[in-house]
């Protein structure tokens, strides 16, 4: 019998199930194409073995190229679309804004404006061990105290992992005097380089938030490709560099920049890759390379180009030349390290701005905004010099070709999430006072009104024989007006907790903020000795540390510490 006779002899019921079928067969015929189309490097195909688990302890979610494209190691394809952040490679050794705020309300920011990755520019210098980290606010930050460079890149590291965001590592300096034309100068010779290298590559070995290594900034003047000079030719030590750092860690990105000049003819610092045609960078890991050349406007200089009558209509035949064959040959993935301007408006900068957007758009390139910070000479910052305000008209253009996050999303946590106390006796600490010195801690995403945080502070009140307990708020950066204390017996006998609140009027504790210090006496009104060595909540530090003997509390709830 053949399949129609079988059909249902009502002409709808018929039709339903001839559309119900062409439905399957169309679904079929997708999954299929999708097959087809996704090409066999999408796995990656060095076969490498699977790597040490994230720090958080989940499975690490490496990134490996195939053709022009990039791809995480489930097979799925990204595009890096990232923003500079640079200070590290400076004399303050951290990332510039820490000064005025915390920077975890600046990944936040990132984050939320819509970037899935950051480009963290440091020098070796930054690296050395007694060089510790400054230009901050402890109070914006006060886990960094004490900071050496390379700690305070952990902890940049660490927060951008908690927000779902990548880290490329880039060595824009030797030394904080500035940069260097070749990746070796007389203060950092290419051995250290490379093991500087190293060092880092096996430190964030396993945390899939550092997905990449950019191994020198902007090589230039005599630095020359495909020439075999091993004193100038940038290719051969990118090479030499690359498979170091894989032979440590195989499952990093190696991002490689252009030259100033290929044979005779010259573009930007690090952009010109017009070598690689015929002399690509080899490395003993397959699918690592990703070339990452910088390209600016007429602000930064007036180039040849900028003053042709077909501008801009002829930007992208010059992209084309330089470094764009790359992709469009499906050579390997190009994600352009840096651009800028200060304009994104009709006139020639805005005009330059705009075409490269499309143009990296419509060729599927990754970016890296050059820069977040306000305080730079030539292209202008994402933020403006208060270092919070947006300029809004940038970011208007440059969300449009924004690419999703990389990697699973993230949550953002509630404002209980993390209230920590830092605590250690105060200067004023004797037998017949309680000296108490505390820093409240706002780890969060969001303000916390003073207002509805309580502190407990647990002591013994030994021998009060109806003397009254007094406390003298000797310092609050609030305002000493608007700290309220209380003393509540906890029992029946001499045990008792200071309760510290705060006034309605008393404001607000920024996110990631630390409210300063926080100066508390207690005496008897008599001025009696107290016994502090059987307390709950002493601790005998000379110096802040987070302390879990005292009890902190958002809108009557415990969030930190543990009662007796």
């Amino acid at each position: 019998m053949r399949l129609l006779d079988r059909l249902p002899r009502s002409g709808a019921a018929r039709s339903a199930l001839v559309i119900a079928a062409l439905a399957v067969l169309a679904i079929g015929a997708f999954l299929i194409g999708q097959f087809l189309l996704t090409p066999a490097c999408a796995n990656d195909p060095a076969q490498l073995p699977i790597s040490p688990n994230r720090p958080d302890g989940k499975p690490a979610n490496y990134l490996h190229t195939c053709g022009s494209a990039i791809y995480d190691s489930r097979g799925h394809k990204i595009r890096i679309t990232g923003i500079n952040w640079f200070g590290m490679e400076t004399e303050t050794y951290a990332p510039h804004g820490l000064w005025s705020r915390s920077y975890k309300a600046i990944l936040d920011q990132i984050r939320s404006l819509g970037y899935n990755s950051i480009r963290l520019p440091f020098s070796n210098e930054a690296l050395e061990q007694e060089r510790l980290a400054g230009g901050i606010s402890y109070q914006a930050n006060p886990d960094l105290v004490g900071l050496t460079g390379i700690e305070t890149m952990d902890r940049i590291v660490e927060a951008a992992r908690e927000r779902g965001l990548k880290v490329i590592l880039d060595r824009h300096r030797p030394t904080s005097k500035g940069q260097s034309p070749l990746w070796y100068t007389e203060d950092v010779t290419e051995e250290r380089w490379i093991e500087d290298w190293r060092m880092l590559a096996l430190r964030y070995l396993g945390d899939d938030t550092v997905i990449g290594i950019d191994l020198h900034n902007e090589p230039r003047e005599e630095a020359t490709w495909g020439t075999d000079d091993v004193n100038t030719d940038w290719r051969l030590a990118a090479e030499r560099a690359g498979n170091a750092v894989l032979e440590t860690n195989p499952y990093l990105l190696i991002f490689v920049q252009g030259t100033e000049r290929f044979s005779d003819d010259y573009y930007w610092w690090g952009g010109n890759l017009q070598g690689t045609a015929d002399h690509p960078v080899r490395l003993s890991v397959p699918n690592r390379v990703v070339y990452s050349p910088h390209d600016y406007g007429p602000d930064v200089f007036p180039q040849r180009w900028f003053l042709d009558g077909a501008f801009p209509r002829n930007l992208p035949g010059i992209w084309d030349r330089y470094w764009g064959y790359i992709q469009r040959r499906g050579i390997a993935p190009i994600v352009v390290g840096e651009f800028g301007g200060r304009s994104v408006a009709s006139d020639a900068v805005g005009q330059w701005q705009r075409a490269l957007l499309a143009y990296l758009h419509q060729n599927q390139i990754g970016f890296i905004n050059w820069t977040l910070n306000p305080n730079t000479a030539d292209a202008g910052g994402l933020l403006s010099d208060d270092w919070l305000t947006v300029v809004a008209e940038k970011q208007e253009l440059y969300r449009r070709f924004l690419a999703p996050p990389i990697g699973s999303p993230v949550t953002a946590r509630s404002d209980a999430s993390k209230l920590t106390v830092l605590y250690h006796p105060s200067r004023f600490d004797q037998r017949n006072n309680i000296g108490i010195s505390l820093q409240i801690v706002n780890d969060n995403p969001t303000p916390i009104a003073y207002s509805r945080l309580e502190i407990r502070y647990w002591f013994s009140a030994e021998q009060l024989r109806g003397r009254t307990q007094i406390l003298s708020v000797d310092y609050a950066p609030v305002g000493e007006r608007y700290v309220i204390g209380k003393f509540v017996q906890s029992g029946s006998g001499p045990d008792y907790y200071l309760s510290v609140t705060f006034d309605e009027n008393a404001g607000t504790l920024p996110p990631y903020a630390s409210s300063g210090e926080l100066i508390l006496r207690v005496h008897k009104s008599d001025w009696s000795d107290y016994d502090q060595s059987n307390d709950f909540s002493y601790g005998p530090f000379g110096q802040f540390q987070e302390w879990d003997h005292i009890t902190a509390y958002l809108d009557g709830k415990l969030v930190w510490g543990r009662a007796p």
